[in-house]
């Protein structure tokens, strides 16, 4: 048992749209009880679309909890039971417009471990081609496009603070860079 926890009892102490909360009990691997609470969430997917010219696509959006607009690649949640290529081709029409040739999966990532299941997915989208842009009844954004390059500098001096946005841009940059050097 080192290095794990054992649930005891699990206790649901909030039902939302987007996430429920647990506040769970479980033995620690000394025999201790402790307690956990926990964010469900059905998980969600991230897309960065980069043109042939190496820029990309960011959406700026106001974060309530933030109190701000911040810029992100394009995201949204993972419906129950829904595979995280449907949902995040879905994304990329809605919130830019765009459909795409390739869809690379680069990997996923656990925001915060310690207390979110939530598991977002990361894509890479290119051959872009514009179709309609489709937002969903109450989302505002404002599209824009940088450079890949203007993007990573953005990452690196604190502009860009999404998580999400940060690990899919040096990902996508990495990526990319390493595509053009070893063909």
């Amino acid at each position: 048992m080192h290095l794990e926890e054992k649930k005891i009892k699990s206790e649901k102490v909030y039902e939302g749209l987007i996430f429920n909360i647990s506040h769970d009990t479980v033995e620690l691997e000394n025999g201790k009880i402790s307690f956990r609470d926990v964010l469900w969430h059905n998980g969600g997917v991230c897309v960065i679309p980069v043109t042939d010219n190496n820029e990309i696509y960011l959406v700026k959006q106001f974060r309530y909890p933030f109190g701000t607009a911040l810029r992100e690649v394009p995201a949204g949640k993972l419906e129950k039971g829904e595979l995280p290529e449907i949902c995040g081709k879905r994304e990329l029409l809605e919130e830019t417009g765009f459909t795409c040739r390739e869809f690379i999966y680069l990997g996923e990532m656990l925001p915060t471990p310690a207390y979110n299941s939530e598991i977002t997915h990361i894509y890479l989208a290119k051959g872009l081609e514009y179709k309609n842009q489709s937002l969903d009844e109450g989302e505002f954004l404002d599209v824009e496009k940088i450079s890949l390059s203007e993007a990573v500098e953005l990452v690196m001096n604190g502009t860009i603070r999404d998580g999400k946005t940060q690990i899919a841009i040096l990902k996508a940059a990495f990526l990319l860079s390493h595509i053009h050097t070893n063909p």
